[in-house]
């Protein structure tokens, strides 16, 4: 378990691009805004902010989990491999995994970055949003139209971890992603979940 004192958690989401209905997405959007607005007037804006963050979350991943528009490139075995191997990788880099997985169309991934590691967990992220989309054009090739984004080019969702109790149910909540989802068998297992 990290320590939540000196350590930055979060779980992250990435999408492939295209994965959500522009339209919902713009007014997922407009009420996360919305919400975070009216959290900074709220008693605890703090706590407000945070309930906003979660309800986004909640929301976003009911809309990707829908699965009514996009590509599901994530779903293929190679691509699947390729983007757990590269997850796996920021372990060299001192970050930690304790847990993902890997879904049709997105991805959740719980990092946990030391302070001592002194690295950038945001530039982290991107350079694990640029490998492994260049790596799956390669894969792709001529699926995947030149002028196309592997990755939503909006970047990644972080929702900060506050505490080990949080950390033990989002762990749960990934591992048991795939089954709530009824997605075949070979979801449920690594490269697809890491635990």
């Amino acid at each position: 378990m990290p320590d939540f004192d000196t350590a930055e958690t979060v779980l992250l989401t990435m999408r492939l691009a295209g994965s959500v209905p522009a339209r919902a997405g713009r007014e997922l959007q407009a009420r996360r805004v919305a919400a975070q607005t009216e959290a900074r007037t709220a008693p605890d804006p703090a706590a407000a902010g945070r309930r906003a963050e979660k309800q986004f979350f909640a929301a976003f991943d009911a809309l990707l989990d829908a699965h009514t528009v996009g590509p599901d490139y994530l779903g293929r075995e190679k691509l699947a491999e390729l983007v757990a191997g590269e997850l796996l990788m920021l372990e060299e880099q001192g970050l930690r995994v304790p847990g993902f997985v890997l879904l049709p169309n997105h991805l959740h991934a719980v990092l946990v970055l030391p302070a001592e590691a002194g690295l950038s967990l945001y530039k982290t992220i991107e350079l694990l949003h640029q490998r492994t989309a260049a790596q799956a054009r390669r894969l792709l090739r001529g699926q995947l139209p030149p002028e196309a984004d592997f990755w939503h080019p909006g970047g990644s969702h972080e929702l900060p971890i506050q505490d080990e109790a949080e950390l033990r149910r989002v762990l749960a909540y990934l591992t048991a992603h795939p089954a709530r989802l009824g997605l075949p068998e070979r979801f449920h297992a690594w490269p697809y979940v890491n635990e």
